[in-house]
């Protein structure tokens, strides 16, 4: 009976121990997976998201426009917009064409430049790779003339990609329009 009581105790401990070992090895898998795809946020873990600091630097190294979004992690709309906007084959394709900057709470900018017709969530704004700004002639030219730089669909967000992109394939590197 003691021997039968010594086997069972050694054979929990091995247990418990793998046990131990199989939740450290999946905590550190979530914890990788996490941090290779920290930026995307619920908005597309494919893109390749950038901070606005390295992202405005490589818009302008580049001459890459930007497409900025910005958004706050307890608004219902941007919580509405998220898995619509990943879901979306189109705006991952279209990513490719700027530099994304992906923007969560206290990440926002507060300067004015950065709020054009205000401070609504959330806000596409598409930036000029070679001036650093705001181009506040591309904003959803179907939603709300008072909240111009707010998209509610994937539909809308792929429409004003496109503009951009249009738009800017019309720049030189100076940021005038070619002739």
């Amino acid at each position: 009976l003691k021997r039968a009581q010594r086997l069972l105790k050694y054979s929990l401990k091995m247990i418990g121990g793998r046990l131990l070992a199989m939740l450290a090895l999946v905590a550190v898998t979530f914890a990788a997976l996490a941090s290779g795809s920290e930026l995307g946020r619920g908005f597309n873990d494919a893109i390749d998201w950038k901070n606005m600091e390295d992202g405005l630097a490589e818009a302008k190294e580049s001459g890459k426009p930007a497409m900025m979004l910005i958004h706050k992690s307890w608004c219902g709309a941007c919580k509405n917009l998220a898995p619509k906007f990943a879901a979306s084959k189109k705006i991952e394709s279209l990513a490719e064409n700027f530099v994304m900057i992906n923007l969560l709470d206290d990440e926002e900018p507060q300067d004015a430049a950065w709020r054009p017709d205000g401070g609504y969530i959330p806000r596409v704004l598409f930036v000029d790779g070679a001036t650093g700004t705001v181009n506040e002639g591309l904003y959803n030219t179907g939603g709300n003339p008072s909240y111009k730089f707010f998209y509610s669909d994937a539909g809308a967000v792929e429409r004003g990609m496109e503009r951009a992109r249009d738009h800017f394939a019309g720049l030189n590197h100076e940021g005038h329009q070619e002739n």
